[in-house]
């Protein structure tokens, strides 16, 4: 069994990922409303998901001794509140693709509503923290995932 048959909630529909999640207590502060940082979380877990979804094993190469990605940059809007019950769904759609980065647009939905939007840009490096180039096996998954506005 992979790690992807194992995944609850995460799926590739034609170039975009959908994770869907529930907001529970822990998630929220005090008002009930879901805490900033935890749109982080919910967006690291739709990644994460996505690429195990395109069949990308980063934990392999990590143990390798290949890299890892690390977030480079991140722009970060928040147009909504989510609230305590509400189900969520992480929208991502990968808009470019270079030889060491991927950039990553990400909502946050609830139902039809932006919630949270952000662009993501992660880089990959090498065990000492360098940039380095994504396995050629990487790229090739990326490739026919990449957004391309018409």
């Amino acid at each position: 069994m992979t790690s992807s048959d194992q995944a609850p909630a995460g799926r590739l529909d034609g170039r975009e990922h959908r994770f869907a999640l529930r907001v529970y207590f822990e998630d929220t502060d005090l008002t009930g409303v879901v805490y900033h940082a935890n749109y982080l979380r919910y967006m690291e877990r739709a990644r994460s998901d996505m690429l195990d979804r395109a069949g990308i094993d980063q934990r392999a190469v990590f143990e390798a001794g290949g890299g890892a990605y690390a977030v480079a940059g991140l722009d970060i809007r928040y147009r909504a509140p989510a609230k305590l019950g509400d189900t969520l769904v992480v929208v991502s759609r990968l808009t470019r693709l270079r030889a060491a980065v991927v950039t990553i647009q990400q909502r946050v939905m609830r139902d039809e509503t932006i919630v949270a939007e952000a662009t993501v840009e992660v880089a990959f490096v090498a065990p000492g923290g360098r940039p380095r180039r994504q396995p050629a096996e990487w790229l090739a998954a990326f490739e026919p995932l990449v957004w391309k506005e018409s």
